[in-house]
């Protein structure tokens, strides 16, 4: 149970619908609040034609998993993933619904649960500061990672309840200010934990942590500092994890299982997405697990990025260091 039946149970069918009845905690049958208010018996946006609401249903356990991190947040809005399961999501259909609720003059109708029973959890407007934002979170049953928008549902009658997020811990979505800090080299820093937590992963990404996990234990013999960065960008909901941080010698490197073209050009681009936070500015370096053909290290030389890759139980470093 969800929490207390509704008294509308036995006479969903009768009544105003433009008089709204539930009170928050109240459960109720998803077809019933369908037959009194409109919106849709399946989905997550229900706008409705017969009553001035738009339903919303959420399943933050659930949702969590595919990287939707649905839930009251720190800034006291509950943060909710629009609709779209394919390709990134677009300001159309119930996600417009949702923009124009106000204009229109509907009431957002927030419920706990997507089918069956489902309870009430309040009635909500956008947050006016920073309505909505954008993130990253894979499509339907784990697949490429796309484009998603997050509305930030401001409660209208009750108080904000505390914030519940696993992203609270990691980012602060929304401020406009860098924050860059060390993190254990751990599988539970990573940026697909937090975009894609139910990826499994592949050869290649195991290949690479277990890469990452030599490598670490290499410098640290050596005397070296180090650790992996966590970098949350301003007004990003989500954190950036870079593979290794040398602070030591103010290197930073990103792994790759595999030695293929497509592989090595995506750890250019995040170093450089990486190097865009940090002051001074580091030495850039791809880490390998085997040696590179000669064009993929020229396209790294010409990138102005290093590469360290393993021979037998040693390493070998294009730039000189370690």
């Amino acid at each position: 149970m969800l929490g207390m039946a509704s008294p509308l149970a036995s006479s969903v069918s009768y009544g105003d619908p433009t008089i709204w009845a539930l009170l928050p905690g109240e459960t109720i049958e998803r077809e019933m609040l369908q037959d009194r208010y409109g919106g849709r018996t399946h989905g997550r946006i229900g706008p409705s034609t017969r009553s001035p609401n738009v339903l919303l249903f959420s399943d933050p356990a659930a949702d969590e998993p595919r990287g939707h991190f649905d839930g009251w947040r720190a800034d006291g809005c509950f943060h909710y993933t629009g609709e779209g399961q394919r390709g990134d999501q677009q300001m159309k259909s119930g996600n417009a619904a949702i923009l124009g609720h106000a204009r229109e003059g509907r009431a957002l109708r927030l419920f706990l649960g997507t089918k069956g029973r489902v309870a009430y959890e309040g009635d909500f407007e956008l947050a006016p500061d920073r309505p909505f934002y954008t993130t990253d979170a894979p499509e339907a049953r784990n697949g490429p990672i796309r484009n998603v928008i997050v509305f930030r549902l401001r409660p209208v009658s009750l108080p904000p309840k505390p914030g519940s997020s696993t992203l609270d811990r990691v980012a602060r979505a929304g401020t406009q200010d860098v924050a860059v800090e060390d993190v254990a080299v751990d599988e539970q820093w990573t940026e697909m934990a937090f975009v894609a937590p139910g990826h499994e992963a592949s050869d290649a990404e195991r290949t690479e942590q277990a890469l990452v996990v030599a490598f670490r234990d290499h410098l640290i013999a050596q005397g070296h500092e180090v650790s992996r960065l966590k970098i949350v960008p301003p007004g990003e909901a989500k954190p950036l994890f870079a593979d290794l941080f040398d602070r030591s010698t103010n290197t930073l490197f990103e792994a790759k299982g595999t030695v293929e073209r497509g592989s090595i050009r995506m750890a250019v681009g995040q170093l450089l997405d990486y190097r865009r936070f940090l002051d001074p500015a580091p030495r850039l370096t791809v880490l390998l697990p085997t040696e590179p053909r000669e064009d993929l290290r020229g396209l790294l030389q010409s990138a102005g990025v290093d590469v360290v890759w393993r021979r037998g139980k040693k390493f070998v470093d294009s730039g000189g260091g370690g």
